[in-house]
């Protein structure tokens, strides 16, 4: 029965598991079972801190009747669609080409052989204006499989005809990526300004854009889909653009262009509004998944890791590539917050870092989305205090009309704090947060993916490095540790899934391979240990073996038969992104590091080969694009490598300058603190350790400058020889 999930690393899955429903997860066995009765597939997907997933498990799943009829007509599948982002991608293709709309929970009916005929979202437990209710669904889809089964099997054919073609488009998308294995030759070099000037991307059509003209026709779009009266982009429900913030920070640093300005105000407007907003957590930090309204105001409250290591990483570089005064501050605070907020909330005792808290609190044992959050003006003058109180409630929006429930609302002040009013916040946000404690709190997901543990050691070591926060380094190395001892087995094989210090079997996808691989180099950068180089190396190298094959890239190492069906046999490789970068972008952006770090041309070809995409979809969607345009950004640039050495303070003070210079994609390469490492990056090989202070080399395609000792000239070098020199 449903005990089958109990023993599952995915809380979502587990908590399931007391349902009357006889739940299956997806597997073999379970479309096999269906075979042998001659009944179809229900999945149901959705993800532990999903509203809606908890509200019709509460109408359906715990509902006898409704259970006792699912489990005579059908095989009934459970899904963590973080844990399976395979299942979930085709399955919700396949619920868009259907009903034209997609979301959480997922609700598909399929053949046993895996392929969909029927699907929707949410199904209510009594019939509602437009829509059925569940068991209407099932009644309908059980009667046509008894009746009409020659009709289901037309449509099931169908949706995987359709989806074979789109499959087709996106690898259409990228093109021949036939690029030799290996590490390859260092890039060819005549002389000491060998390799300067822009990178060439392979062109994305026949007539070939300039790729700088790509990259700043893209601000120009986003500039356009702005919201010029709240900020960020498009309307409600607005989420938070974390990859779009990404790429144009570094277009900012790339040049003192118009374009570099139009995108560094961009960029600023949005984290300003956002960091003001009832999306980011004005008590404990920390930003919510989206807000349902577009004014910022109503956040749909579960927080993910993979929104926060985004965003911390966006906060902590617009705060060093600000200039002195509110932005950097407020850079720096929201950054510093998110950060305190993952370490402390998602973090677990083992090192690895927990997937998300929900978006519900149970209280006397009823699911109430928010209810950890949100305030009274009676709430906060019990707190603080008659005079405290009413003036907490008047800066930080709370009326006596409630904006989430009758009564209460978010703290959300829409604006930033002048300075008083910051002196005074900061004094009371401790008082209301130790209130805020004792409420019951959101239940918290511990399965590990380890895609966004890689993208949180990059956020977090980044942080560390940047806000000189030595605990975020160790918060870093700690969720590093995790990652490679468990996750990665003896023959390189990366799972993306663990729960309680034990992987489960389901290997990574690409973007876990890279995502891990991007956390490791950054580590690498801030630590100077080779340790994290060579185990970055190691997962490119292998990700190249795996997921790329007679010059065709996909998302999956070997696709589940299920899923292989419903794909029409087209194995997906999709460069767009939604929430989280695309595996695509992100394997670019680490083949690009990789090249700039060991001198291979062959990498940083396939890299740029990678990317061609952006030529067909960036000014049309660049909001699907951002990771992608942020790596042919540091392309674009090079990237810049610097190698550094000698003493840790002075080496630091270098990296820093370097760093607040905004060169897009700058690749670091540090002498080790610890001597007697071995293996280092192929960029420090032949730099000489100083007796006293520190050297920093510039170079492009491991042809370096003199080296220089001091911010001063460092900074005159990267503007000598970074991107758009002629402007600086």
């Amino acid at each position: 029965m449903a005990g089958r999930l109990r023993s599952e690393a995915s809380a979502y899955l587990r908590q399931h598991a007391g349902n009357p429903v006889d739940w299956w997860p997806f597997g073999d066995q379970a479309f096999e079972q269906a075979r042998l009765r001659d009944v179809p597939v229900f999945v149901s997907i959705g993800y532990a801190a999903c509203h809606w997933c908890h509200v019709m498990a509460a109408e359906s799943f715990e509902d006898q009747a409704t259970a006792e009829y699912l489990n005579e007509h059908f095989i009934p599948v459970k899904v963590d669609r973080e844990e399976r982002p395979d299942v979930d991608s085709i399955y919700m293709s396949a619920t868009q080409l259907m009903t034209g709309q997609g979301g959480w929970p997922m609700s598909v009916f399929a053949l046993p052989d895996g392929r969909a005929f029927y699907s929707g979202t949410y199904f209510p437990p009594r019939p509602q204006p437009g829509q059925p209710s569940f068991r209407q669904v099932l009644q309908a889809v059980q009667e046509a499989w008894e009746q009409r089964r020659g009709a289901v099997e037309t449509t099931a054919a169908s949706v995987a005809q359709a989806l074979a073609q789109a499959g087709e488009a996106n690898r259409g998308l990228l093109g021949d990526l036939s690029v030799e294995h290996g590490g390859g030759p260092p890039l060819p070099a005549e002389g000491p300004e060998a390799g300067w000037g822009p990178v060439r991307m392979p062109p994305a059509d026949a007539g070939g854009d300039d790729r700088q003209a790509v990259l700043e026709e893209a601000v120009e779009v986003l500039s356009g889909q702005e919201d010029t009266v709240f900020g960020g982009f498009g309307g409600a429900p607005k989420f938070p653009p974390s990859a779009v913030l990404h790429f144009l920070l570094r277009h900012a640093g790339a040049s003192r262009s118009e374009s570099a300005q139009l995108a560094a105000e961009l960029s600023a407007r949005t984290l300003r509004a956002m960091a003001g907003s009832a999306l980011y957590d004005q008590l404990e930090g920390g930003f919510a998944r989206y807000t349902v309204d577009r004014r910022w105001t109503v956040p749909h409250f579960e927080k993910m890791l993979y929104d926060n290591v985004q965003l911390l990483r966006a906060y902590t570089q617009w705060a060093v590539q600000s200039p002195a005064g509110p932005d950097r501050e407020l850079g720096c605070a929201v950054a510093a917050g998110t950060a305190g907020w993952l370490v402390d909330r998602l973090q677990l005792s083992h090192g690895g870092i927990a997937s998300s808290l929900d978006a519900d609190t149970v209280v006397d044992g009823v699911h109430h989305e928010g209810a950890t959050y949100v305030w009274s003006p009676a709430e906060l003058r019990e707190v603080l205090g008659d005079d405290d109180g009413g003036w907490a409630a008047s800066v930080m929006g709370v009326g006596e009309r409630g904006n989430v429930t009758a009564t209460r609302s978010t703290l959300h002040p829409g604006r930033p704090l002048e300075p008083d009013e910051q002196l005074r916040w900061a004094a009371l946000r401790p008082v209301l947060l130790a209130a805020r404690q004792q409420r019951p709190q959101p239940a918290r997901d511990e399965k590990v993916v380890a895609g966004w543990n890689g993208l949180a050691v990059a956020g977090l070591a980044e942080a560390g490095e940047l806000l000189d926060r030595a605990d975020l380094t160790e918060a870093a190395v700690a969720a590093a540790n995790y990652v490679l001892s468990v996750h990665l087995d003896d023959t390189g094989r990366l799972a993306r899934v663990s729960h309680d210090g034990s992987a489960q079997p389901f290997e990574g996808l690409l973007e876990d391979y890279a995502g891990c691989a991007e956390g490791l180099f950054s580590l690498y950068a801030a630590t100077g240990n080779s340790r994290w180089y060579r185990a970055a190396e190691g997962l490119v190298l292998r990700a190249e073996t795996v997921f790329l094959r007679d010059g065709t890239l996909s998302d999956q190492a070997v696709p589940a038969a299920q899923v292989a069906a419903a794909a029409g046999a087209v194995p997906p490789a999709d460069p767009l992104e939604s929430a989280t970068p695309s595996g695509t972008s992100l394997f670019a952006g680490v083949l690009a590091t990789y090249a700039a770090y060991s001198g291979s041309a062959k990498h940083r070809e396939l890299a740029g080969r990678l990317l061609g995409y952006l030529g067909r979809i960036a000014a049309r969607a660049p909001r699907a694009a951002g990771w992608g345009l942020a790596a042919a950004q540091a392309l674009a640039a090079g990237p810049v490598e610097l190698a550094v050495t000698g003493a840790p303070g002075a080496a630091a003070d270098l990296i820093t300058a370097a760093r607040a210079s905004g060169s897009p994609g700058i690749v670091v390469a540090r002498h080790p603190a610890e001597p007697g490492q071995e293996g280092p990056a192929p960029l420090l090989a032949d730099k000489p350790v100083p007796a006293d202070g520190a050297l920093a080399y510039v170079c492009r395609g491991m042809v370096c400058r003199r080296p220089v000792p001091t911010a001063a000239a460092l900074l005159t070098e990267l503007g000598l020889t970074g991107p758009g020199a002629a402007g600086r």
